[in-house]
């Protein structure tokens, strides 16, 4: 039985979805990864998987992802499908239209986040509500949501002409990279070492693209506004080349003096950063159910976060972190100061974030609960 999983970029395949691809494989799938072409094409090789690029824009373009549509529908008509699995706003869209245009009898979209969200004016909003309804009804069969909230919109709104919305939440690999207990501490003695991080020091992590949305400057200027001394800021992420006319470099570049802000770019080995951290802070303005947070919460952070879908579900206000306004700098740095002088509640709160993660955000229930539908389907098929 084939499956294909789409995506609008090949690191989707790698960071988000690569327990699933290779958990299908070993129960017997075929599985193709259709995404544009990058760098992590080898490692989706490596694993066992095929591969086939096609470019997707992540950005609304319509010549371009009409053409999208017209490769993705020639694709499929080759390869002929029992399933297509679609991931990503601007992808899952092109995806589904291609899939029912060529005849694939299974079509299964993700909801990472619905692109439409509070912070919208209510004429977007709109827009984007009802492209979702209209591609949900007419060119899906099936919906797996990462949110609650998001989950029960859809339902309340009839999503799908048939009842098949399944809950599947978010999850890391806790057994492996983000077990707290297997971390290598010399690995992470030598990062304190190198970024110059003193047993005194409180840590405060984040981790995402350098962009507006993220809350990144939010964060940066809330650094210049905290009263705590001894706290350093660990920034890991990059601006991905698409999106550097949204962003002014010196924006970034007037923090890059100061010693206690260290930018790490991108890493490998996030597991390591977290665990020598303290308070993990996402101030994002729009999310779907945060991976990033997750991870942080398996290393015992307490986090700080903005009150949006998707966080608000993994952060209980005052039980494993806070959760502070949008664009709110001044409220993130009196929330940093609190835990920096209040000691036993920073403490709880991480121990809280632990014990949260390992209760609810298991990767290998998240596979589970989305390989059964495929077994139900194959069954079909025989």
């Amino acid at each position: 039985m084939r499956v294909v999983q789409l995506s609008a970029i090949d690191m989707t395949q790698v960071k988000l979805l690569k327990k699933l691809n290779v958990s299908s494989k070993n129960q017997g799938f075929q599985v193709h990864c259709i995404s544009s072409h990058g760098e992590y094409v080898n490692e989706i090789l490596q694993d066992g998987l095929n591969f086939h690029a096609v470019d997707i824009k992540r950005e609304i373009a319509p010549i371009s992802n009409l053409k999208s549509i017209y490769k993705l529908y020639k694709t499929f008509k080759k390869l002929q499908p029992d399933i297509v699995h679609v991931h990503t706003p601007i992808a899952s869209v092109l995806g589904r239209i291609a899939a029912k245009l060529a005849g694939v009898p299974n079509i299964i979209y993700t909801a990472h986040g619905f692109y439409f969200h509070e912070g919208m004016s209510k004429k977007t909003y709109s827009l984007f509500f009802n492209i979702e309804k209209v591609i949900g009804r007419y060119f899906t069969d099936y919906m797996f949501f990462q949110s609650e909230e998001d989950y029960r919109l859809a339902i309340e709104h009839n999503f799908l002409k048939k009842d098949n919305y399944l809950l599947i939440s978010n999850g890391i690999d806790l057994d492996n990279k983000f077990n707290y207990n297997r971390v290598d501490k010399n690995s992470t003695e030598l990062l304190k070492k190198e970024h110059n991080i003193n047993k005194e020091d409180i840590v405060i992590t984040f981790i995402g693209r350098l962009v507006k949305e993220k809350g990144i400057f939010d964060l940066l200027d809330a650094f210049n506004l905290i009263k705590s001394q001894n706290v350093k800021l660990i920034i890991m992420g990059s601006l991905p080349s698409s999106e550097r006319d949204m962003l002014s470099y010196s924006e970034i570049m007037k923090y890059q003096s100061n010693p206690n802000i260290i930018f790490t770019g991108q890493v490998n080995n996030t597991e390591e950063y977290l665990y020598i951290s303290d308070i993990f802070c996402l101030p994002s303005y729009r999310e779907g159910m945060p991976r990033s947070i997750i991870e942080a919460m398996s290393m015992k952070n307490a986090i700080i976060a903005t009150n949006i879908r998707g966080s608000r579900e993994e952060v209980i206000h005052g039980r494993n972190g806070y959760l502070v306004n949008l664009n709110s700098s001044r409220e993130i740095a009196d929330r940093i100061d609190e835990l920096v002088s209040d000691r036993n509640t920073l403490y709880k709160m991480k121990q809280e974030s632990f014990d949260r993660a390992h209760m609810l955000y298991n990767e290998e229930e998240v596979v589970r609960k989305q390989l059964e539908v495929f077994e139900r389907l194959r069954k079909k098929v025989r």
